[in-house]
């Protein structure tokens, strides 16, 4: 049985025996926790099996002409953000912890799969809420951008948003202001000059965000996005019980599925992962691994020494 339904046996209902898809077999773990030695609820193993590359996608067609790629960025504002080390913003508030090292390990893992598929528009999703996805994407963002490559967030949670609350940025107009107006070309992004990546947050919740994802100006936007980004991370809801990430499957290249040791029920991950094509599932992300030991053991031997 995978690594990943050893740890979560403990929180399954379900008897034991059931045979798993051998698509948890790219199951990549990181660290939840600020710190080197982790609580019981942070990932830390770091023996994951590599990602296994499955076929590319047909990416969106690029609308956007080289003149909107060129002026695009000049339109999009930049603002200062404050981010409390509570957040557990890693990357940005602790990037020398093992935490933040997890998640330069998972984006080395994306590039790695660049060289032999399309990877550009990735989404970030789990079963059930509160298993960390938003953590995972906001993370994942800021690694990537410090190899100086233009980097989006989307914040396609258009029901209970909370990315932007998280990075301070409450009532921006976003992707749902976009998504209901008349432009036709990106707005409602901006640049977040600390952490160093772009972010399109969710907007107000709007009355009908399935009916508004798919009127087709949703996919309009992903292909000028596409023109203007070298990654595009899109923080989708969870996939139980709604039919939104579904939507946001079709328009990104592949799908990350994080999901929570002592949290995540196996009939639960099961039935998730069983909406996921093979072809589409990037890798799983395990969050709360409870066995810190080894990796707390390496940070204390080769992290660098500490400021005085």
């Amino acid at each position: 049985m995978s690594r990943i339904f050893d740890a979560l046996q403990r929180s399954g209902t379900e008897e034991s025996g059931i045979e798993y898809p051998d698509m948890v077999s790219v199951a990549t773990e990181v660290f939840e926790s600020p710190r080197g030695r982790a609580p019981a609820d942070a990932a830390v193993e770091d023996n994951a099996p590599a990602v296994q590359p499955f076929s590319a996608r047909d990416p969106l067609p690029e609308t956007t002409s080289p003149a909107i790629a060129t002026n695009s960025f000049a339109l999009f504002p930049s603002l200062e953000v404050s981010v409390a080390r509570s957040s557990r913003i890693v990357f940005f508030t602790e990037p020398e912890s093992l935490a933040a090292e997890k998640f330069r390990f998972l984006g080395v893992r994306l590039r790695q799969m660049r060289q032999s598929r399309s990877l550009k528009k990735v989404l970030v999703t789990s079963t059930i809420p509160e298993e960390g996805k938003s953590l995972v994407s906001v993370n994942l963002a800021g690694v990537l951008a410090r190899r100086k490559e233009k980097v989006l967030l989307i914040e396609g949670d258009l029901r209970r948003p909370t990315l932007a609350d998280r990075l301070g940025l409450g009532g921006l107009a976003g992707l749902a202001e976009w998504l209901q107006g008349g432009l036709q070309t990106p707005s409602n992004i901006y640049h977040l000059a600390g952490p160093g990546f772009w972010i399109m947050p969710a907007g107000d919740p709007p009355a009908n965000p399935l009916e508004l994802m798919q009127t087709g100006r949703l996919s309009t936007l992903m292909g000028q996005l596409a023109t203007l980004f070298d990654w595009i991370i899109v923080d989708s809801p969870p996939l139980l019980p709604l039919a939104d990430t579904i939507v946001w499957i079709r328009m990104t290249d592949g799908t990350l599925l994080v999901t929570r040791e002592g949290k995540t029920e196996k009939s639960l991950l099961q039935r998730g992962l069983e909406m996921i094509k093979k072809s589409d599932l990037l890798g799983v992300v395990l969050n709360g691994c409870s066995n810190p030991d080894h990796d707390s053991y390496y940070y204390r031997r080769y992290s660098p020494p500490a400021t005085k």
